[in-house]
């Protein structure tokens, strides 16, 4: 993936777009490996998807986190959400 994203970044990449991105998609992902592997440093990145629809609840905990968690990194103020029934 590193040789692909390097040669887009040399050949493809028009010079008012980003550095190409890499994602690897695994049902589950061992923190301690993607540090070992650098993979939070470079242009790969690897995040965890649902095999499984979990509980509601549980679910809108990990959206409303995720919003939370874009709008530090923007630096926007984190809106009070209702809470669903």
């Amino acid at each position: 993936m590193e040789l692909y994203l390097r040669w887009l970044d040399r050949h493809e990449r028009r010079p008012h777009e980003n550095p190409p991105l890499g994602l690897i998609l695994c049902a589950d992902k061992d923190e301690e490996q993607i540090e070992l592997l650098q993979l939070t440093e470079g242009s790969i990145r690897v995040a965890s998807y649902l095999t499984d629809l979990p509980p509601r609840e549980i679910l809108e905990k990990k959206l409303l986190d995720a919003i939370a968690h874009a709008r530090a990194r923007l630096g926007s103020p984190t809106p009070q959400y209702p809470r669903s029934p």
